[in-house]
């Protein structure tokens, strides 16, 4: 007899009552295991009568063995006679025990209910997006500024221009520890260098020298500096500017995009690239807003588990990509001065919503009766090849149909989301 009890955040305790035969075989079972692991004085080892055994083989003993042994085999009869679905590890008590039976308590988290809301008609708040001709304009001058020459400048220094210094720092008339440098490239404007020091370089020109007469500011780092006068002493080697190719069809068939010959063809490729842009960016904050009010719109009594467990997936791939750039994880956390336990906790908020609006599509695609067709999952294994690049046969021997039933059928519900959503 197998009874299950739901309680908090999807967690319940599911009793098995083992007794009459089912319990009795598996306690002899255990006893005749145990007794021959039994060494009495003037008796063979596995020879010792069944009534002497029993004086050396406390009854609790042998019940706890033959729970072991049995467990797993009634808990799986339990799960399939009450269609649970575990998504935690149970955790086994036993009560109640005795040579005439026992009750197994297993206790975990199982797949909450989703409660649906309203998910027809939601707002879908697309953004019209629009690119001027200034827009196309400053993003071809950036094109150009990455094309740009440095040249050296016989006139004055600008704001923007670089300039090459040999600098000395003091303070009281004496050289402070950090304040010397030679053959220094210096951007103008850049704001590197302490508040008044480009400033006044502006205007300089090659084989110029000036002291400028500057304070450290109060929240300085080295604190006999902070708050401080102090006089640097620059000499000015060379002044540059970055000078822009001219937009030309030159410049244009330079830039090597595929069917750009000529300025008007840049800019209509350029006009192109920033609406496509645009757009996505527009149908991604849409996308944002509707499946945030699509998981707020459902009741999910949501197990620890699960949020725990896609708080560690989205660890995984967070170190995933932090391998990419050839630094380990625990090299991130020392720099970080963070703990893997602080960083999966920063995490918490995302797998929560994460979790919950994966549950909500699920219970959309049966509320909808949405299929995975054969053609569907064959689309996706496409996919999931084109992706990675490799052959669909290699994806194949990774993962099976029924892998990827789950994911197809959630894009067809939020497909489904948002075929039926209200569009302004």
């Amino acid at each position: 007899m197998a009874e299950w009890t739901l309680k908090e955040h999807s967690e319940g305790e599911l009793v098995v009552n083992v007794s009459g035969d089912d319990w009795k075989k598996p306690l002899e079972k255990a006893f005749r295991k145990l007794s021959k692991r039994v060494e009495i004085p003037g008796f063979r080892k596995g020879a010792v009568p069944k009534a002497m055994l029993k004086r050396y083989l406390p009854d609790v003993n042998v019940q706890y063995e033959a729970v072991e042994a049995i467990a797993n085999e009634w808990l799986n009869k339990a799960l399939k006679e009450l269609k649970l679905d575990p998504v935690s590890q149970p955790a086994l008590d036993v009560r109640n025990m005795d040579n005439d039976s026992v009750d197994l308590v297993f206790m975990f988290a199982v797949k909450p209910e989703v409660v649906l809301g309203e998910y027809k008609g939601l707002p879908y708040n697309l953004e019209t997006v629009e690119v001027t001709d200034e827009d196309v304009a400053k993003e071809i001058d950036r094109m150009r500024d990455t094309y740009a020459d440095m040249e050296t400048v016989e006139g004055a220094a600008e704001d923007g221009d670089t300039v090459n210094i040999d600098y000395e720092g003091f303070k009281d008339g004496v050289p402070f520890e950090g304040g010397k440098d030679t053959g220094h490239d210096l951007k103008l404007g850049s704001g590197s260098f302490i508040p008044g020091f480009e400033e006044q370089l502006i205007g300089a020109k090659a084989g110029d020298e000036k002291d400028l007469t500057l304070t450290f500011p109060e929240d300085y780092h080295a604190e006999d500096l902070a708050g401080k006068e102090v006089v640097f002493k620059v000499k000015v080697n060379e002044v540059k500017r970055r000078v822009l190719p001219e937009l030309d069809d030159d410049f244009a068939k330079d830039v090597n995009a595929p069917g750009v010959e000529t300025v008007d063809d840049l800019r209509r490729t350029v006009r192109e690239r920033l609406e496509n842009s645009r757009k996505a960016e527009a149908e991604r904050k849409a996308d944002n807003e509707l499946f945030e009010a699509l998981e707020k719109s459902s009741e999910i009594d949501l197990p620890k588990a699960m949020i725990d467990e896609e708080c560690e997936n989205l660890y995984r791939q967070f170190t995933s990509q932090i391998m990419q750039y050839g630094m380990k994880p625990d090299q991130y956390l020392k720099m970080m001065g963070q703990t893997e336990e602080a960083l999966k906790e920063t995490y918490r908020k995302d797998a929560e919503r994460n979790v919950r609006l994966r549950l909500t599509l699920e219970a959309i695609a049966a509320a909808e009766a949405l299929e995975a067709t054969d053609e569907d999952i064959e689309k996706e294994y496409q996919n999931i090849a084109d992706m990675y690049q490799m052959e669909v046969d290699e994806i194949k021997k990774v993962l099976t149909p029924e892998m990827l039933k789950a994911d197809v059928l959630n894009q067809k519900a939020s497909d489904f989301v948002k075929e039926h959503a209200s569009h302004a």
